[in-house]
Parts: structure tokens; C-alpha cells; sequence
């Protein structure tokens, strides 16, 4: 949105849902009548109700639901998470545009949001199912002060952050469970997946990416069949319509909390929050490692580093750094 077209909008907000006169708008902004009608005009092609009545000037009426700029940075209590933010109609992926923002220079936090994928990316080279208007597909970009053995912490980081925000748009936050290391589940179903890339120089971390998408307003007999036996939304727990832009702004907030924490004294200081939330502590399960070699046994927690600990059936305890995990059979 042009800056013109955005402090018309800010003028009309202000205005708190009273009529704003065009001989105002003309004045604040030192443009003539007929250019504020073209900005009124672009916004009512982005999907603002602002209506106009001779002599009376401009009211607006109604906001989309869109994740625009102009929606989630007001109210946005971050210092540097989503300052710097890319707003995308559409995208392939929203990881590999804030991969390019990452090598043409943007700084620490700027942040990428779209309002549908056609290519979206999840673990293990999975597809993540990104239809337009209902759900939330961001990337945030990252440059800390890591080596690439303490990043994977700052995914179970960033999946306690979107538990968080998920328990704060729900009436019954005891649903909310992570399933290590990096999804969260809503009723034992998936509502949210998270996907960390990583450059590095040797063993110091260039950047990461960090992309998330969280099922809001999906409707579960609309997932694909490949999706619907594992998979739910907010909405459809709820029993009602979530608020896109709050739950945004919420999510940024927590998000950069959650880092900064980290930041200053290490994954130790979050790793209380993610193991009330890992219900399979005790269960057993089964995880498929990065070399697909298949490990059964009892998860007792995580370490420090958010390496998974599993007891061996011969009673021996082995650590686990990345996989795929699932509920073994013996414990449905």
C-alpha cells in the first residue's frame, strides 16, 4: 500500500467510524480532491467498506480480513520481530522469499506473510496444504549468535510460541499439546507446522528462516483426504470464526519473547514451557531419524540442546537430534 493511501486510511480510522470530509483528507495530505477519491478508491479495491455522501466525505465501515501491513502492525507490541514486514497476495512459499529478503541484506526480523501458498513446505520435503484467505503462512527471518549445533533448540523455541498463542485464542488450552520436534497439535491433531532453514559459515549460523503456518479458519471437511484424518483447525475446535490479524499479532509477540529469552540465556530457560506441553513424555513411540534408520521406546523428555530422549526396550537411553515421530502401535 502507497504511504498517500495508507495515511487516508489512518485518517479514516481515526475518524472512529464518524464521516471524514474530503476538504479534510485534501488538506492533510496537500493532495486535491480527485487524487484522496483514487486512494479512497484503492482502498475499496483492497477490500475496505468506506462509504461516501455528497457534502459529507468519507466513513469507514468496514475492514477485510486481510493480513496487511497496515492491519497487524497497529497494536503490534514487538521491538524488531515483524517491523520489517512483506505482505504477498500469493506466494510459492513464503520461506524461500524471506530466503532472497535474507541474501539481499534484510535485517534481523523482517518478515514475510501471505495470504495463501501454492507451494507451501513442511518437514522432510512434506507439502503443507495453503489455501487462500483462512489460515496464517509467514516466515520470519533470524540472524543470532549461534553455532548450527545450538539452532535446532530455536525451532521447540518457536513451537512453544505458537502453542501459546493457540491456547490464547481457545477456551480449552489443555488441548494444545507439541509433538516433537516441531508441530503442534490441537486435540491430538495437527494445527500448525513449523519448517527452520538454516545458512551457515563452518559451524556459525548465517541465518535461519523460520516459517510457520497455523490452520485458523480451514474447514476440516475441506482438507484434502491426505490431510483430514491428522489434521485440524482453530475454527473447526472452536466452534467459531478466529480472528486472523489478532492471532497474528499475537503469535509475533510471543514469538519474539520466546527468542529473546533464548537469546539471553539459552533454550534452558524455554525448555520448562515445551515439556508441559509434550504429551508423549511416558508414551511409548517411534521415530524415523534423518538416515530412515526406525527407533522404538519410551520418550522420557528432552535435553538442553532439544534432543529427544527415548528408553530402549533393553533399558538403555539414547538421544534422537532430528526425525519423524509417531505414536507406536502398542500405545493405541
Amino acid at each position: 500500500m502507497r504511504e498517500e493511501t495508507a495515511r487516508v486510511l489512518d485518517a479514516l480510522r481515526r475518524a472512529a467510524g464518524e464521516s471524514c470530509s474530503g476538504a479534510t483528507l485534501s488538506g492533510d495530505l496537500g493532495r486535491s480532491r480527485a487524487q484522496v477519491w483514487k486512494h479512497v478508491e484503492t482502498l475499496r479495491s483492497l477490500g475496505y467498506g468506506i462509504q461516501a455522501a455528497a457534502g459529507d466525505g468519507y466513513r469507514l465501515v468496514e475492514t477485510p480480513d486481510r493480513l496487511y501491513p497496515e492491519e497487524l502492525l497497529p497494536g503490534l507490541e514487538t521491538r524488531w520481530l515483524a517491523r520489517d514486514l512483506h505482505w504477498l497476495e500469493s506466494v510459492d512459499s513464503t520461506n524461500r522469499t524471506a530466503q532472497e529478503l535474507a541474501r539481499q541484506g534484510a535485517p534481523h526480523g523482517a518478515t514475510v506473510v501471505a495470504e495463501g501458498q501454492t507451494a507451501g513446505r513442511g518437514r522432510l520435503g512434506r507439502s503443507f496444504f495453503s489455501p487462500p484467505y483462512r489460515n496464517l503462512y509467514t516466515s520470519i527471518l533470524l540472524r543470532p549468535q549461534l553455532t548450527t549445533a545450538e539452532a535446532p533448540c530455536w525451532i521447540l523455541a518457536a513451537a512453544v510460541a505458537v502453542a501459546g498463542a493457540i491456547e490464547d485464542s481457545l477456551p480449552d488450552p489443555d488441548a494444545v499439546e507439541i509433538k516433537w520436534p516441531n508441530d503442534v497439535l490441537l486435540g491430538g491433531l495437527k494445527a500448525s507446522g513449523i519448517l527452520m532453514e538454516l545458512t551457515a559459515e563452518a559451524t556459525q549460523i548465517s541465518h535461519l528462516v523460520l516459517g510457520i503456518g497455523v490452520n485458523l479458519n480451514v474447514e476440516r471437511e475441506s482438507l484434502p483426504n491426505e490431510f483430514r484424518h491428522r489434521a485440524t483447525s482453530l475454527a473447526s475446535h472452536a466452534g467459531h470464526s478466529i480472528d486472523r490479524r489478532a492471532f497474528t499479532r499475537r503469535l509475533y509477540n510471543r514469538l519474539e519473547r520466546v527468542l529473546d529469552a533464548c537469546t539471553a540465556s539459552g533454550f534452558e530457560t524455554v525448555r520448562p514451557e515445551f515439556e508441559k506441553r509434550f504429551q508423549m513424555a511416558g508414551r511409548r513411540i517411534c521415530v524415523v531419524d534423518l538416515a530412515g534408520t526406525e527407533i522404538e521406546g519410551i520418550a522420557r523428555g528432552i535435553d538442553a540442546d532439544g534432543a529427544l530422549r527415548l528408553v530402549l526396550d533393553d533399558g538403555k537411553e539414547t538421544r534422537v537430534i532430528a526425525g519423524d515421530v509417531t505414536i507406536a502401535k502398542e500405545s493405541t
